[in-house]
């Protein structure tokens, strides 16, 4: 297989979007909590899932819970549960893993992941709420080559639902670029 870089339309995201092209998925996305001791909720592996691949594509799945391969599964994806590991030779479109829940540190997971990603494919790195981990999973990613593409505050309810803030997951995306000079965004752009 060539990493020759695939230019197609971006998928087409689900839920509300910052118009554009490609559009861009809204950064702050209400979905219900993952189960107990599950990294994601069915509605937020979905939305990872429609917004970041193409059918057919293979999803790497490093969560823990079975929510996110049955996202996969509903979307018309292709998975691989490695079990903590990223072996395997077909690129895929995205891997998607929680933090600290993997058996990989960061920075295994993030080398692992580039290596495995194909050109253009995503990292979804899952942080619990009141990790404060941007910084540190960004510079992880940009080690190992892949840039900062967004990050999705995963809200259990709308601000004002109650009298206490918001929780909310932190969902980082970062993304192996399609050539080696490719001008994704950085992270400085975005003042991280």
């Amino acid at each position: 297989m060539s990493d020759a870089p695939i230019h197609r339309r971006a998928p087409v995201p689900v839920g509300d979007v910052v118009p554009g092209d490609p559009p861009v998925p809204v950064t702050v996305w209400f979905v219900p909590p993952p189960h107990a001791g599950e990294t994601v909720s069915m509605p937020l592996g979905y939305r990872l899932v429609h917004d970041l691949t193409y059918d057919g594509e293979l999803v790497v799945d490093l969560t823990v819970g079975p929510q996110l391969a049955r996202a996969v599964m509903a979307a018309g994806r292709r998975f691989q549960q490695p079990r903590g590991r990223l072996p395997g030779r077909e690129p895929a479109a995205m891997v998607v893993a929680g933090r600290p829940s993997t058996d990989l540190d960061l920075t295994q997971l993030t080398a692992g992941a580039a290596s495995r990603l194909r050109p253009g494919g995503s990292l979804a790195v899952v942080h619990p709420h009141n990790q404060t981990v941007l910084a540190e999973t960004v510079a992880a990613g940009r080690a190992a080559g892949l840039t900062y593409l967004q990050h999705i505050v995963a809200s259990t309810q709308p601000a004002g639902a109650s009298n206490r803030p918001p929780i909310h997951s932190d969902v980082i995306i970062l993304r192996r670029p399609d050539t080696p000079t490719d001008p994704t965004i950085d992270e400085e752009d975005h003042h991280v």
